[in-house]
C-alpha cells in the first residue's frame, strides 16, 4: 500500500451537553485522529475512540498513544501490508489494546478504498443507500429524559437508547413508554445489575423494549445466558464481545439475541466483519454502536452499517447532536431516522483543517 507516514493528532472538544451514565459523566471529549498517508499523498483517516479514563474499557487515550507510537507503528514499519486484511496477522502478536488497533485499521482501510477510488462501504460489501439512525439519552431526571427524548423524536429519530441503573430504571422506562407508546426504546445497563436482580429485570418485559444491553458483567457470557432464559426481552451484548471467539462462545451458550458491534471495541474492521458473519449465520440481530465519537469514527460507522445485516438503528446521530462544529468537512445529518451513506471514495469525508487546528492539542508524525 506504499504507506509513507502516519500522523497522530490529539484533540479535545467540549460536548454541547454532558453525557451521563452511572459510571461516568463526560463533559469534554478527548480523542485522537490518525492520518495514514501513502507516497502519492493519499490520506486515510482513523480515530481513537477510547476515553480519557478507563471507565468503558481498560484503554485510555494515553495508553492508545503509547501503543500506536511504541508498538503498532513500529510493527507496521517492519511488516508493511499490501491489503488491510493483513493487519489482523500483523497485530495478532499484540494482546488486547483493541481501540489502538482499530484506529490504525480504520485509517488503513480508508486509505485502501481511496487508493481504489471506491467508497469504503462498497469495498466491505455494503449495499444500503441510507442507514438506520438512533440516539442515546443519558441518565438525568425523568422530566429531563422525557424532554431530551422529545427533542430527538422531533429531529426524526425513531429509536432511542436510554441509560439505566438500579434505582433509575422502571420509573424512567414507564414514564417514557407512557409518553412515547410507539417509539423503539432500548435500555443500556452498562453492567449495573447481577443475577440477583433477575426478578427485578423481569419487570422490564412489560415495556416492549427492543433489548436490554449488557445488564451483567463486562466480561460475562455464562450469566447472561442464564438471565436470557428468564427474560422475554432480548439481551444485547456489548462489552462482552471483544473477539470473534467471544461471539462463537455467546452463540454456543445462548447468551444473547442481539449484538452491538463497535469498531473500536473489537479492534477494527477485520474482527467486526468476522463477528458480523457469525451473527448472520446464527440469526443474531445486529446494530452499530457509538462512543460519543468525532466525525471520522462516525463516518466509519456509517460504512459498516450499510451491510445488510444491521437491522436495528445504530448510534449514528447527527454531528450537531454532540458538537457545535465537528472536525470533518461534511457534517453527518440524520433525517427521519436515517443517515445517508457517503458516495465519495473512502469514508467519504475529509478533515476540516480549520476546526482541527482549533481543537488540536498535539500532533506527532512518524515515517515508515
Amino acid at each position: 500500500m506504499n504507506i509513507k507516514k502516519i500522523r497522530i493528532h490529539t484533540i479535545s472538544m467540549p460536548l454541547k451537553k454532558p453525557f451521563v451514565t452511572h459510571l461516568q459523566k463526560v463533559e469534554n471529549r478527548e480523542g485522537m485522529i490518525i492520518e495514514v498517508e501513502d507516497r502519492e499523498g493519499i490520506i486515510g483517516l482513523g480515530e481513537v475512540v477510547a476515553f480519557s479514563t478507563p471507565w468503558y474499557t481498560e484503554e485510555t487515550v494515553r495508553t492508545c498513544f503509547h501503543m500506536l507510537k511504541d508498538v503498532l507503528i513500529p510493527l507496521l514499519r517492519r511488516r508493511p501490508v499490501s491489503h488491510p486484511e493483513e493487519l489482523q496477522k500483523v497485530f495478532d502478536t499484540v494482546r488486547g489494546n483493541a481501540m489502538a488497533k482499530a484506529s490504525m485499521e480504520m485509517a488503513v482501510w480508508d486509505l485502501y478504498a481511496r487508493q481504489k477510488e471506491k467508497p469504503l462501504w462498497s469495498v466491505i460489501g455494503g449495499t444500503r443507500e441510507k442507514v438506520l439512525a438512533g440516539a442515546v439519552v443519558g441518565n438525568a431526571t425523568v422530566e429531563g429524559m422525557i424532554a431530551h427524548t422529545q427533542e430527538l423524536v422531533d429531529e426524526g429519530y425513531e429509536r432511542i437508547k436510554i441509560k439505566i441503573s438500579k434505582g433509575s430504571d422502571i420509573e424512567v422506562i414507564r414514564a417514557l413508554r407512557n409518553e412515547f407508546p410507539h417509539l423503539q426504546l432500548l435500555a443500556d445497563a452498562n453492567s449495573a445489575y447481577t443475577l440477583k436482580d433477575t426478578e427485578h429485570l423481569r419487570n422490564l418485559d412489560e415495556f416492549r423494549l427492543e433489548m436490554i444491553e449488557q445488564p451483567l458483567g463486562v466480561d460475562d457470557l455464562v450469566e447472561h445466558a442464564i438471565l436470557q432464559k428468564e427474560l422475554q426481552t432480548p439481551i444485547c451484548l456489548d462489552e462482552s464481545i471483544v473477539t470473534p471467539h467471544d461471539m462463537k462462545s455467546a452463540i454456543h451458550l445462548g447468551s444473547c439475541g442481539v449484538v452491538n458491534i463497535k469498531l473500536g471495541r473489537v479492534g477494527g474492521y477485520n474482527a467486526a466483519l468476522d463477528i458480523y458473519r457469525l451473527c448472520q449465520e446464527n440469526g443474531i440481530r445486529l446494530w452499530c454502536g457509538g462512543m460519543i465519537e468525532f466525525g471520522v469514527s462516525r463516518a466509519h460507522n456509517i460504512s459498516l452499517a450499510t451491510l445488510e445485516g444491521f437491522s436495528i438503528p445504530g448510534d449514528i446521530s447527527s454531528s450537531l447532536k454532540y458538537w457545535d462544529e465537528d472536525i470533518i468537512d461534511t457534517p453527518i445529518i440524520a433525517s427521519s431516522g436515517y443517515v445517508k451513506r457517503f458516495d465519495k471514495s473512502g469514508i467519504g469525508v475529509d478533515l476540516n483543517q480549520k476546526r482541527l487546528k482549533e481543537v488540536c492539542e498535539n500532533t506527532e508524525e512518524y515515517l515508515l
